[in-house]
């Protein structure tokens, strides 16, 4: 009878440091993942700033020549209107371009367990014993 009780204590503590190692395990991924989620959110927003960055340049190089057409229009209500429309476009220009402004890191949101599955290779990220 001891013999039968001591081998299930064994067991019963071996399966205890298992979880306690899968749990490790699954913190660690999850510090991981968080840290990759971090990362990717990070890239997207550089890239999208490259992106609205070569519009604003597009936009601008546009702007420079129709400035050209612009000047060379005479003096009344016609040259008047495509002034206008020159600031409308200089202020909008000023919004779309990224570096109008010093650029710096955005603020990462903090993620939704979905958001984390991407970076876990297999975990879940409801806890080490989910699927």
């Amino acid at each position: 009878m001891t013999l039968r009780g001591e081998a299930a204590e064994r067991k019963r503590l071996a399966d205890l440091e298992a979880a306690r190692q899968q749990r490790l395990r699954w913190e660690a991924a999850m510090q991981q993942a968080r840290i990759d989620y971090a990362v990717t959110f990070r890239v997207k927003h550089l890239e999208a700033q490259e992106e609205a960055w070569r519009h604003a340049t597009r936009l601008a190089e546009y702007v420079a020549a129709v400035r050209v057409q612009v000047e060379a229009l005479p003096t009344g209500q016609e040259r008047t209107r495509a002034e206008a429309w020159l600031e409308f476009a200089d202020v909008h220009l000023e919004r779309l371009n990224p570096l109008s402004t010093n650029p710096q890191l955005p603020d990462v949101p903090e993620p939704r367990p979905d958001d984390l599955r991407p970076f876990l290779h297999g975990w879940s990220p409801h806890g080490p014993n989910s699927y």
